[in-house]
């Protein structure tokens, strides 16, 4: 459960399952709104994740979101189909692995 967008960011290399991730080559780009703003990249390369703060200058996928929509996201309480339904939750490039993201994100 992550508390804060800091703390999402920081503990998410270890949250993530290698076996979920296996194959996987791309890069998530998150841009938080808000009060928690910022933007922080995930890279997978064969499947092992790096997470750094700031902007990668070609990510496969954007995802734009207020920080509390992504805790409640993260923390079960809101559907990420829904939130992107609604437009709290704005995606940008490879829709195909936006599926993916909540399993592989864990």
């Amino acid at each position: 459960m992550a508390d804060d967008i800091k703390g999402f960011f920081s503990e998410l290399e270890q949250r993530i399952d290698p076996k979920r991730t296996a194959g996987i080559t791309a890069v998530f780009q998150f841009i938080i709104t808000g009060d928690e703003s910022g933007e922080w990249f995930v890279e997978f390369a064969d499947g092992v994740p790096s997470v750094q703060q700031g902007t990668h200058e070609n990510p496969n996928l954007s995802l734009m979101v207020d920080g509390k929509d992504w805790l409640d996201i993260v923390n079960g309480k809101q559907n990420a189909q829904v939130a992107f339904l609604t437009g709290k939750l704005k995606l940008r490039g490879d829709l195909a692995l936006a599926m993916k993201v909540q399993s592989l994100l864990g």
